[in-house]
């Protein structure tokens, strides 16, 4: 990857990544540090020597998912069919900087764009099978879902008052008397399964491919135990019915109507929500790509 993105977000910059690689870790003080390409928001990243990342948290709210990462991932890690970040170091706040950090082992690949995916249907089914692997992990001892999570792995109800208010005012812009009842459908769909790991966000810029193949998920911060709905978003912002991806998804990840119901409502929406936000700021290419996954949600609602 091309080290290019912007520096000095929530103040955090190289300068400050030096000084506590200096205070904290002085066998890697000489290595180079550099901004990764794609960085999240949650966290700053940056590229350490040829080997490693630092992770960062931007805010305090974002602490306590970096937190469960560095407990969970080595546990996790070995059942799991793709790689995952391996913690190698936890740092401690300093130089002005609040907030525990870790040092991270790279990981090789390209964020998972349909263009550098020759195989759509296989990736699909190699997503499917990454979260299973996960949902068979022991779920003892972890985070339910909550707001360290931010309510991934509970029931959408969670965000009935924000999914309401965007029915209530998207009117002019998508079908709100059938997205009222695909998010009817979500909140009639109890969940009674058994707990269970989920990810929380699998989406394309936490899924590294090489040659086109998955190679590693990343960006565990939104992980923890409960209701997998969540993690079968992906089937519309990502995958499609033409070219086959969806249903291979869909056949490979074997989950319960009631499961793709709730999904189809945590599509719904995080998609109202994005799009409102992207009306407001005139942003069309934003608006017109979560108006297409609404309306691949209620397509996909009308066929069941």
């Amino acid at each position: 990857m091309t080290s290019t993105a912007p520096d000095g977000r929530a103040g955090i910059d190289v300068a400050l990544v030096r000084r506590l690689l200096a205070g904290q870790f002085p066998r890697w003080r000489d290595l180079p540090v550099t901004p990764v390409a794609v960085d999240g928001w949650d966290n700053r990243t940056y590229r350490l020597g040829d080997d490693m990342t630092v992770r960062l948290p931007t805010a305090p709210g974002y602490v306590p998912a970096v937190a469960k990462e560095n407990e969970w991932l080595p546990r996790l890690a070995p059942q799991l069919p793709v790689a995952v970040p391996r913690v190698l170091a936890v740092g401690i706040p300093g130089e002005g900087y609040p907030h525990p950090w870790s040092v991270r082992a790279w990981l090789p690949g390209e964020t998972a764009g349909r263009e550098r995916i020759a195989d759509l249907p296989e990736f699909a089914r190699s997503v499917a099978g990454f979260i299973r692997a996960l949902q068979r992990c022991d779920p003892a001892g972890g985070p339910p879902g909550g707001e360290h999570s931010w309510f991934r792995g509970c029931p959408p109800a969670h965000y009935d008052d924000q999914a309401r208010t965007d029915l209530a005012t998207l009117g002019a812009h998508i079908d709100t008397a059938r997205a009222a009842e695909v998010w009817a459908a979500a909140l009639a769909a109890e969940w009674r399964g058994d707990p269970v790991w989920f990810h929380g966000d699998i989406a394309p810029g936490n899924l590294l491919v090489v040659d086109g193949k998955l190679a590693a998920v990343i960006d565990f911060g939104t992980a923890g135990v409960g209701d997998p709905a969540c993690d079968l978003v992906i089937a519309w912002t990502m995958f499609a019915t033409e070219d086959g991806s969806r249903e291979a998804f869909r056949e490979a990840v074997a989950q319960d109507a009631g499961t793709w119901a709730r999904a189809r409502g945590w599509a719904l929406w995080k998609a109202m929500l994005v799009l409102g936000g992207a009306i407001r700021a005139g942003d069309r290419a934003e608006a017109e790509e979560n108006r297409h996954v609404i309306n691949e949600v209620l397509a996909d609602h009308a066929a069941q």
